[in-house]
């Protein structure tokens, strides 16, 4: 999984202030215990410089015996300091450890990184951050999640030329996109298109999904299909080096994503470069094995014949269409 650079960043400057904190608060800690007990500081003091006599047998360049009488010696005293100072710790209502700064995390250290992994804490923090961008982005609402999802606002009356009611035909839709999202990235289908006129719940469980899989720990992008293009066409015809970059960075973020979420294709600019990008980003992410959202008004017959036969032979080959259908929700 790869989440974004930017979100890896905030989640590291998190994890720095996390640290920062305790740092602080220990510091804060060992002046109020050395006020309230001077032998405590004494004590610290001492240790250190057992520590130091270790240090300065080994560098003398003579060999020392490892059970000899200078080692036995500094144990010695290092071993009654600690003693003591269990004592005095104990006396102040503490722990020997409390004033260690031990890591939060003891798999990385509180570095975010162990055997050249991202260690759990950190893929939490960007889990976090994840969530917070596609709040701001998507506009989630709390209750937006599959647990609290209705269908009772779906018509149960049969609709003209449909098989089944709105809310049926919701269930069913419901059904698909919580199983993509609760066993993602497993599940037997890999991309959908959701397809229906406006106000019809697209977008919602589009952000339903988002929820889900960031909470499981994956790397999710939404963009709208005119920003996204608007960025793509940036990056080909840009001048300006500063755009030219923000126009890569965001091609990169929507290619390595584990799941992008296109939302509203079809409501940009109809113009050549807009088919070339969509055909470079579901190409690219198919090759790649990535998985991809696509909300629309369009049918996949619809978007064959607007964005070309490529694009067109691949939607309706390897992407699944789940149907919207009903009263315009906005309205009721």
């Amino acid at each position: 999984m790869a989440f974004e650079p930017e979100i890896v960043r905030r989640a590291l400057a998190r994890l720095e202030r996390r640290r920062d904190i305790r740092d602080r608060r220990r510091y804060q800690l060992q002046r109020s215990l050395y006020a309230q007990s001077p032998r405590l500081r004494e004590v610290d003091a001492a240790l250190r410089t057992t520590m130091a006599d270790l240090a300065l047998l080994a560098a003398g360049g003579k060999p020392v015996a490892a059970d000899g009488p200078e080692i036995a010696a500094i144990r010695a005293r290092s071993e009654a300091l600690q003693k003591e100072r269990a004592q005095l710790m104990e006396a102040l209502g503490y722990g020997p450890d409390a004033l260690d700064g031990a890591p939060a995390c003891p798999q990385c250290g509180d570095t975010g990184w162990a055997q050249g992994r991202m260690c759990a804490c950190l893929k939490g923090l960007c889990t976090q951050e994840q969530l917070l961008a596609l709040t701001a982005d998507m506009h989630l609402a709390e209750e937006q999640d599959f647990d609290r999802l209705r269908l009772d606002v779906y018509s149960n009356r049969p609709w003209l030329g449909r098989d089944r009611s709105p809310r049926e035909n919701m269930r069913r839709v419901v059904q698909v996109c919580e199983g993509f999202a609760r066993q993602f990235p497993g599940y037997p289908l890999r991309d959908l298109l959701l397809s229906g006129g406006t106000g019809l719940g697209k977008t919602y469980l589009s952000g339903c999904i988002a929820r889900e899989v960031t909470g499981r720990g994956f790397s999710v992008v939404y963009d709208t299909a005119g920003s996204l293009f608007d960025a793509l066409s940036a990056r080909r015809f840009s001048r300006e080096a500063e755009g030219e970059r923000q126009a890569r960075d965001t091609a990169r973020r929507c290619l390595a994503c584990d799941l992008l979420i296109l939302d509203d294709l079809g409501s940009e600019q109809d113009l050549p470069s807009t088919r070339s990008s969509l055909y470079e980003l579901v190409n690219g992410r198919l090759q790649a094995g990535r998985h991809t959202i696509i909300s629309s008004n369009l049918s996949t017959q619809d978007i064959g014949a607007r964005y070309g036969a490529q694009v067109g032979s691949r939607i309706a080959g390897l992407y699944r269409e789940l149907t919207f259908y009903g009263d315009d929700l906005r309205l009721k």
